[in-house]
């Protein structure tokens, strides 16, 4: 694993991120906002680790995974209250409060896609 800045991924990771900010302030219904949104969050976590680590693909996106299923399980487990943090309406929105398999499902799709994008357009690393 090396530290150095991709641009190219810095301004992807920009992108997705004011996709999601979109999505969470305009878009109210039962297919983007809990599902894609999902999916698209693992590209932008991705996206901002690439940013900054060249690491080999697979395990980094097989690591984003498991960090986004870590905050799921954390929600189960209703940690936004555990840390103290119920009151913080940003902490809830980023963080999550409500379980949902659905979610694990959509984060790995949002794996597979990141995955499969990487290798397609020839940017993994091995």
């Amino acid at each position: 694993m090396k530290f150095r800045f991709n641009y190219k991924y810095g301004l992807i990771t920009i992108l997705l991120f004011l996709v999601e900010v979109l999505i969470a302030m305009y878009v109210h219904d039962e297919i983007i906002r809990p599902y894609i949104g999902d999916v698209i969050v693992i590209g932008l976590i991705y996206c901002f680790l690439r940013t900054f680590l060249e690491a080999r693909t697979l395990w980094m996106v097989l690591g984003v995974f498991l960090f986004a299923c870590l905050i799921e399980l954390g929600q189960y487990f209703d940690f936004v209250e555990l840390l103290g943090l119920s009151d913080n309406r940003l902490a809830r929105i980023v963080l999550g409060t409500t379980f949902s398999w659905e979610d694990i499902l959509a984060y790995a799709l949002g794996s597979i896609l990141v995955y499969g994008m990487e290798r397609m357009f020839g940017n993994h690393v091995d």
